[in-house]
């Protein structure tokens, strides 16, 4: 089944911040801005359908600000340009999932009539065995 591209990623609703990150790196971490936050601006973006943009909503979760921005960080490298392409790239996964439509609601199995069958048969062995452990009535 081919589904849905991924929808472009627009300039115009994207914004890059560079903050000092946490991590290794000694000394050089302490002065070198390679955290990258990537805002992506939902109201400034013309590409992405009135459905793309619901799922695209319900995916974000907590990373979505109450004035319809995205926010991705990213700070598992060194280096700000990778951190830049690889939150680039999330952004590029999360508008390529909330493209595809989602799957269809599982429908619930029943047990076949055999396997209730065997079931119904355990339980009323294992509540036989349970009444010959009592003590015999006296008579």
């Amino acid at each position: 089944m081919g589904g849905s591209a991924a929808p472009p990623i627009e300039e115009q609703a994207v914004e890059e911040r560079f903050v000092r990150a946490s991590g290794p790196g000694g000394q050089h971490v302490n002065t070198t801005e390679s955290r990258v936050q990537l805002r992506y601006h939902l109201s400034r973006t013309t590409a992405l359908t009135e459905r793309v943009l619901y799922r695209l909503r319900q995916l974000a979760g907590r990373r979505l600000t109450g004035d319809d921005v995205l926010i991705l960080e990213e700070d598992s490298s060194r280096h700000r340009e990778t951190n830049r392409r690889m939150a680039r790239e999330r952004l590029a996964k999360l508008l390529a999932e909330a493209a595809r439509p989602p799957a269809p609601p599982r429908r619930p199995t029943r047990p076949s009539r055999n396997a209730r069958k065997k079931r119904m048969d355990s339980k009323t062995q294992r509540g036989r065995r349970k009444s010959l452990r009592k003590p015999p009535k006296p008579e």
